[in-house]
């Protein structure tokens, strides 16, 4: 009886309840690692760093800086909503050839995918960027300038990562620079909330015994190297039942009441969980359903996000919210009096797994090297992007950003600033070159 007194607070406050231990909400510095460079990538970076056609490149990249920001605005106004990415997946495709890639395609799943093959070929380096935004079809995607300043939804995630990689092709080719590796150039699809890595997951599904290295490049930051996972998984759970009239039908089963207690059923469940162990978190972030306010509803939902750190721990806490919507789909049919059973369905809209990329890792101490190189101090980081399946494989993987400055990520109002932004594709195509290795010519 006490949930059904208290489910009025339950509705109006858990609904967007979120605990999270000594956590931000989406993603979090490894503060508390100490960050060693070893002398021998120190020493690599150096030489890279000397070699005259290296420097010729590194200018090329500032020279060019320009046509780097129209494709940036061209590209963010292809408008690229969730699960519609063909038009900007198309165009994609078309520009990487004129830059001069000559094996390009479209993958089953909607990925860009063009390859540089290296001299020698024994190993596949991914750099990837995402297609996709977060923003629904309708959405005005046109770029305004204000006191230098571009604003538009998708300016930086990812279009930022999207030109970078052009720029950097338009490198390789127009300075004719071999790596000893093959370098494949990927437009992935679905990075974003319910799209699930759907298209990572599709190359990894397809290619991953042929990728021994993986590099995203998403967001703006000219420090910032995740190398850790912030897995997490997602459902949409919908309580149902008869349906009817508040007075007429009172007595059966109520999808609302059931919702209620599972939500507090798992809170005390949950709430003890992350007390302790590997950081995790839980919110119910969206309820839903119902006719009237006198009408007993035939179906109510909530969608629920969990994230952690730890695979392991990730998949207890989910064990933990099963339990709870099964035992608060008891408790509602117990106390019914009248009508059929309510039924539940959970449906996963989500899962990225966990996963941690070791810092002495080649391809990490590369980017720590390179990051120190240009002046900055390095910052390891935890969070959810395309790198989350080649981390959790245990490939060595990463996402760093494609320079400048922004914000309002995900909003009407994202920004990006160009303040010597060719440094962040610089540093890109430094930790590219070093971990396909430059041919010898």
């Amino acid at each position: 009886m006490k949930y059904l007194l208290n489910l009025f607070f339950i509705l109006t406050v858990l609904v967007s309840l979120n605990h999270c231990t000594n956590q931000t909400a989406n993603e979090n510095s490894d503060a508390d690692t100490e960050i060693t460079v070893q002398q021998t990538y120190i020493d690599e970076v150096g030489d890279l760093t000397g070699n005259e056609r290296i420097q010729q490149a590194l200018a090329h990249i500032e020279e060019v800086d320009e046509f780097t920001v129209r494709n940036q605005i061209m590209i963010t106004e292809i408008p690229a909503p969730p699960f519609l990415e063909q038009l900007r997946a198309t165009k994609y495709a078309e520009m990487m050839t004129e830059l001069g890639l000559e094996q390009v395609r479209i993958d089953d799943e909607g990925n860009v995918i063009g390859v540089r093959p290296g001299t020698e070929g024994d190993r596949n380096i991914v750099i990837s960027a995402h297609l996709d935004t977060v923003f629904p079809e309708e959405t005005d995607v046109e770029v305004e300038v204000r006191n230098d300043t571009l604003f538009a939804p998708g300016i930086t995630d990812d279009t930022r990562g999207l030109t970078a990689l052009l720029t950097l092709i338009d490198t390789y080719e127009t300075l004719e620079i071999s790596t000893r590796d093959n370098i494949w150039f990927v437009g992935t699809v679905g990075e974003e909330g319910v799209g699930d890595l759907r298209g990572v997951k599709h190359l990894f599904e397809t290619e991953g015994d042929n990728i021994d290295a993986f590099i995203s490049i998403d967001g703006s930051s000219d420090s910032r190297i995740v190398n850790q996972a912030l897995g997490s998984h997602r459902y949409r759970v919908t309580f149902e039942g008869p349906g009817g009239h508040s007075w007429g039908a009172f007595g059966i089963g109520n999808p609302a009441h059931a919702i209620g207690r599972a939500i507090a059923i798992f809170e005390d469940k949950a709430s003890e969980f992350v007390k302790t162990g590997p950081r995790t978190s839980y919110n119910v972030g969206r309820i839903g359903g119902g006719t009237s306010v006198n009408s007993v509803p035939f179906e109510n939902w909530m969608e629920i996000d969990m994230r952690s750190e730890s695979q392991e721990s990730l998949k207890q806490i989910d064990a933990l919210m099963h339990e709870a919507i099964d035992e608060a789909l008891r408790e509602a049919n117990s106390i019914k009096t009248e009508g059929p059973d309510l039924t539940v369905n959970v449906e996963m809209i989500g899962n990225r797994p966990s996963g941690t990329i070791e810092s002495s890792t080649p391809l990490i101490q590369r980017a720590l090297a390179v990051t120190e190189h240009f002046g900055d101090e390095p910052d390891l980081a935890r969070s959810s992007t395309d790198s989350n399946v080649s981390i959790s494989m245990g490939i060595p993987s990463m996402t760093i950003g494609g320079g400048g400055s922004s914000g309002g990520s995900h909003s009407l109002d994202e920004w990006w600033f160009n303040n010597e932004g060719y440094k962040g594709i610089q540093r890109a195509f430094l930790i590219l070159t070093a971990e396909a290795g430059i041919a010898d010519k």
